[in-house]
């Protein structure tokens, strides 16, 4: 009884810490693009259609990923409406739930302790928590697979009975919920780890022990559904999702500055700070100190074969995001939580005030790196002060929070060096999002299209010229035109008749020299070259930094810019700025 009050404990004063952490200005910034505007635009087009079978982008066939984040977004917009903070919404969640579930499963594989350091190293982990505020689909998939994971493993350890058999179901469901969220790699990753770490430990019997038969079962009856119902009613689906969504995209070499095998490497010992300082040290102490004692560390290895497989298999990959490597973060929160935990019992370990030095260097670092090659590069945004003010406040953050954690961890014991760390992260990380505001010019164009809401009319035309604004739609809630771009959109641009909107410039030009009025969104640069190159008019209705608002008809309030009115490159912005409208 004693037992289950400090489960509903642990689990409550989480859930509000967590909640807090992830809910914090959930949704004051914009939807950044292209993937917060790209996966806020097919939910948004699903419940306004009531199609919720075939995924479609600005009215464009999409079958890049399954639809089970979609439907979730779906539901958000249903109950609490279109805003930043309900399209968010789900990805907080799972950012939550995933801390939760490492609680959990660190909890009954390492005990109480273990748990709990491991859910806060996760939540306070700087990759994971940026993309719990981010809407993409890898916050969900790499808990999904979490939850999959830890169940079997979990489940391994009961003895057989209802209860096993029930955590090994619950498996089976996880892995067939990651792979309706992005596809194979839902049941491709666990087979890995799984197969593998049976083979280390020559755990053969498992397998007559994993209830096969009926967890396929329920896998199938899970995942089958949608992808037998939209193979039917679109013929061209499984050629492009299979072999081009899974094994020409693994094996395609993509353009990007991510293309070194290696590169996953730095991303993860940044991803994953403060806590990377204890990493080295945490693998070390989990590993079995001889192969024949392996199995006595069974739990540990799966933890890190589930880790170390997910870096090679994303680093084999032709296609690399940043994102990808996410799944492996719970795995290493859980394996440090443990060591930490030791440490928090009083038990002597070399390596935690080496971690603390490995943070007051690693901030060091981060800190010249800012005030120097950043200073830099922040030159380019037209709001110099702010993101100075931002940067100095960061800086200041990690370096008073590495030395009190040098102080603390020394005159404090563990303990008061975990705080002061703990806290730093937090701060720093609630002060990161915060500035984060300051990109908002750069990411979308909210304000554009707030700006024309009010002056569209029936039978008005919105067009984005040479690029697709993914938000664009979103705020507008409407289709646009799109004009002289295919980018993700071709195949479904191929395969039905989308001619009415996505178009080429010839016809443009006759549309923006037509009677109807049209209202064009573009960049800077390319509205400069278009002054300069052309002798048609436009009217300026708003401007950003980086992008412009016009449109072929104006009011009396507005000036017709011709031609010889070409605008000037004002200081501190990245692209010539537009002349202000009068």
């Amino acid at each position: 009884m004693a037992d289950r009050a400090h489960w509903g404990r642990d689990l409550l004063l989480l859930t509000l810490f967590l909640g807090l952490l992830f809910g914090f200005k959930l949704g004051e910034r914009p939807l950044w693009s292209p993937d917060e505007g790209r996966y806020s635009e097919i939910p948004r087009e699903m419940v306004a259609s009531g199609d919720y079978l075939t995924p479609r982008l600005n009215g464009v066939k999409y079958f890049e990923k399954p639809p089970l984040f979609y439907w979730l977004q779906s539901l958000s917009i249903q109950l609490f409406g279109l805003s930043e903070w309900s399209l968010r919404l789900w990805t907080a969640i799972f950012a939550l739930f995933g801390c939760l579930a490492v609680y959990t499963g660190g909890r009954k594989l390492f005990g109480q302790k273990s748990g709990l350091l491991a859910s806060v190293i996760l939540a306070t982990s700087l990759l994971y928590f940026a993309m719990g505020r981010i809407i993409t689909l890898d916050m969900s998939v790499s808990i999904l697979l979490t939850c999959a994971l830890l169940a079997f493993i979990v489940g391994t350890g009961e003895p057989v009975g209802t209860r096993r058999r029930l955590i090994l179901w619950a498996f089976y469901i996880f892995a067939a919920l990651a792979t309706l969220t992005k596809g194979l790699i839902g049941i491709v990753i666990p087979g890995m780890v799984i197969g593998l770490w049976i083979a280390l430990m020559g755990e053969w019997s498992l397998l007559k022990k994993m209830y096969l038969p009926s967890g396929i079962a329920i896998f199938l009856l899970v995942t089958l559904p949608w992808h037998i119902l939209v193979a039917q009613a679109n013929p061209e689906f499984l050629n492009f999702y299979i072999v081009h969504e899974h094994f020409q995209r693994f094996l395609t070499k993509r353009r990007g500055p991510l293309r070194q095998w290696w590169i996953f490497i730095p991303v993860l010992l940044l991803g994953m700070f403060p806590w990377t300082v204890f990493l080295i040290q945490a693998i070390r102490h989990n590993l079995p100190l001889s192969w024949r004692r392996r199995r006595q560390h069974k739990e540990a290895l799966f933890l890190i074969l589930w880790a170390g497989l997910v870096l090679v298999f994303f680093s084999a990959s032709s296609s690399k995001l940043i994102p990808y490597i996410l799944p492996i973060f719970p795995p290493l929160a859980i394996l440090i939580g443990r060591y930490l935990a030791a440490a928090w019992d009083g038990r002597h370990l070399p390596g935690i005030p080496s971690g603390y030095w490995i943070f007051f260097i690693m901030s060091s670092m981060l800190v010249a790196a800012a005030l120097m090659p950043g200073q830099r590069y922040l030159k380019g945004y037209s709001d110099v002060a702010r993101f100075t003010l931002s940067v100095y406040t960061l800086t200041s953050l990690l370096t008073f929070g590495s030395l009190a954690t040098l102080i603390l961890g020394r005159y404090g014991g563990f303990r008061g060096g975990f705080s002061a760390l703990t806290l730093t992260s937090v701060l720093f990380l609630m002060v990161l999002n915060s500035s984060l505001m300051l990109f908002n010019q750069r990411r979308s164009v909210k304000e554009l299209a707030v700006a024309l809401q009010h002056r569209l009319r029936p039978g008005n035309e919105v067009v984005s010229y040479q690029t697709y604004y993914q938000d664009l739609p979103v705020y507008l809630q409407r289709r646009i035109t799109v004009v002289g771009w295919k980018g993700e959109l071709d195949f479904g641009a191929r395969v039905e008749d989308v001619s009415g909107w996505m178009i080429e410039d010839a016809e443009f030009w006759q549309k923006w020299n037509g009677p109807f009025t049209v209202y064009m969104v573009t960049s800077r640069a390319r509205y400069s070259k278009l002054l300069a190159q052309s002798g048609r008019q436009f009217y300026l209705v708003a401007q950003t930094d980086y992008d412009v608002l016009l449109s072929n008809k104006g009011n009396p309030t507005e000036l017709r810019l011709r031609r010889e009115e070409r605008p000037a490159i004002s200081p501190g912005f990245a692209n010539p700025p537009a002349k202000e409208a009068m």
